[in-house]
């Protein structure tokens, strides 16, 4: 069975973007670079460009490859975003809102393969119901991870079966919203040592997107919705 859960759309504003005009929009985007929870923080605050080398990890560590999908729901109505949120007992980032994805493992080719297993198997879509649109820009975790984020469009109807362990729940969110960057906050928060760690948030209801999650989809903003709101 389909599962499609989301809430009311808020301030969600209307974009009219379409399967050709996203396919064309993240064909024609800038050549990617990578970003991190440092490079972010230097965005959003000038004085973080002060912060010691030793906390960007792309210097100091070999990065994890990972991936995951940001699947884009083709309904009738608009495009939604499907995300999930974690279970609270996970020994990493528990609770929070994610896309599915993981790091790469051997038998994955490349990005792409990564991204559709790990979506397979925690959320049982099947990959032949993603059409895979291209990617954005990759995002360097301050644990260490090389993350790429790959889109992909999926056409209703589909059937999801979660992993109980690692999902608590599924939901979508329309996409002019996420794209909106009137939605689109900047906080920051002290780490153990003091330091000011900057990031994106994305309130949505009662749902607070933010983090690594929420920056990619501020990079998706860049580029399917460039002039930022309506």
């Amino acid at each position: 069975m389909e599962q499609r859960h989301f809430l009311s759309t808020g301030q969600a504003g209307r974009t009219g973007l379409t399967r050709d005009a996203i396919l064309r929009l993240l064909a024609e985007r800038p050549h990617r670079h990578d970003r991190s929870d440092v490079a972010t923080a230097r965005l959003l605050a000038p004085e973080a460009a002060d912060r010691p080398a030793d906390q960007e990890p792309q210097r100091h560590q070999a990065l994890t490859a990972a991936a995951v999908l940001v699947p884009l729901v083709l309904r009738e109505d608009g495009p939604f975003v499907l995300l999930t949120q974690r279970t609270a007992h996970l020994a990493h980032h528990a609770g929070q809102i994610s896309f599915p994805g993981g790091r790469m493992e051997a038998e994955d080719d490349n990005p792409i393969a990564t991204a559709l297993r790990e979506t397979e198997e925690e959320i049982g879509l099947d990959r032949r119901h993603v059409e895979v649109a291209g990617d954005l820009d990759p995002y360097v975790t301050i644990t260490g991870f090389r993350v790429i984020p790959v889109v992909g469009l999926i056409s209703p109807p589909f059937s999801l079966t979660p992993d109980s362990f690692e999902v608590a729940e599924i939901f979508e969110v329309p996409l002019p919203f996420l794209l909106d960057r009137r939605n689109h906050q900047r906080h920051h928060r002290l780490t153990a040592d003091g330091q000011k760690r900057y990031y994106y948030a994305i309130p949505y209801q009662e749902r607070y997107i933010w983090g690594a999650t929420a920056a990619m989809l501020v990079n998706l903003a860049e580029i399917l919705h460039p002039g930022g709101h309506d």
